[in-house]
């Protein structure tokens, strides 16, 4: 490829999208979860809000639209986000990252039981697959279960993949145009920033603001810039370039690259049914979505 800047931009979208687990796991170190994800949010809505200014492209989206963007933030990012910040208070963010990316199966199965898509022998390895890794996970972590925060920790894990796949699902089936996808980011990151930093304030037993170390406070800033708006112009001048199956290949290197910083810089520990967990799951993630043209060259004009 000798586009530097699609190169740059695939680069910013593994790297910046494979760290968004350890930051998250940094930032509830001595912050609240829900105060993480919620200033995250509406930080992300005000980069998106100077932007479209700048471009002259702030406008009312009606309330159709306006509907359809509340419904999708909520699955998205009050539920999909929201709850896996939580859940990275008690559990490490390898692990997060690997259930996380066990989501396609659910998207997968959803969109069978409502007839969106075929069910094949193919995909019938993959689902297999997938539940075999997650069985690994848990084979010699059984015993964690018993302990209330670790369980409700993967508790919440499950909860965020099922509205991440939800939301996906709820997109298919309206078949919802993206029209200007910076203003509808816009409405979507105000709500969630919004209905979050309120659940920070019912929720959470301590919210000590003198508490909240520079390197958390980093690790949010990072996660607002960086992980919601500048990984997202990078995915979409992808886009641009090249093929959305193609550009779905990242989704495989985001969890590697976060279970490697986990293991790198929070000295997670990563055993070797860990690893063969994540190879299942990876595997059978690919195995589902695997198209003939992620591998063939191919421009998007």
């Amino acid at each position: 490829m000798k586009d530097y800047k699609l190169i740059f931009a695939v680069i910013t979208v593994a790297l910046v999208w494979g760290t968004t687990f350890l930051a998250i796991r940094v930032a509830v170190e001595t912050i609240p979860a829900w105060f993480v994800a919620g200033i995250r949010q509406f930080l992300a809505s005000m980069i998106m809000l100077i932007v479209l200014l700048s471009r002259k492209e702030f406008k009312w989206i009606g309330w159709k639209n306006l509907g359809y963007q509340l419904v999708f933030s909520t699955l998205m990012l009050i539920v999909a986000n929201g709850m896996t910040t939580v859940a990275e208070e008690t559990v490490s963010s390898s692990l997060a990252s690997l259930i996380s990316a066990s989501s396609p199966i659910l998207v997968f199965l959803g969109s069978v039981a409502i007839g969106l898509q075929k069910f094949s022998f193919r995909a019938f390895l993959g689902v297999l697959m997938c539940f075999s890794g997650i069985l690994f996970i848990f084979w010699d972590g059984i015993q964690d279960l018993a302990n209330p925060e670790y369980r409700m920790g993967i508790l919440f894990l499950f909860c965020a993949i099922s509205g991440w796949a939800s939301g996906t699902i709820f997109t298919k089936k309206l078949n919802i145009q993206s029209g200007n996808i910076s203003l509808n980011l816009f409405y979507q990151f105000l709500f969630a920033g919004i209905v979050q930093i309120i659940f920070a304030f019912i929720f959470s037993e301590h919210y000590n603001f003198e508490n909240w170390t520079l390197k958390s406070i980093s690790a949010m800033l990072y996660l607002s810039v960086f992980g919601s708006v500048a990984a997202f112009f990078a995915f979409h001048y992808a886009l641009t370039k090249i093929s959305p199956v193609q550009v779905s290949i990242l989704a495989y290197i985001n969890t590697i690259i976060a279970i490697f910083l986990g293991w790198l810089i929070m000295n997670e520990n990563i055993t070797v049914k860990f690893i063969l967990a994540a190879v299942l799951i990876i595997l059978g993630v690919f195995i589902i979505n695997y198209k003939p043209e992620m591998f063939k060259k191919q421009r998007v004009e």
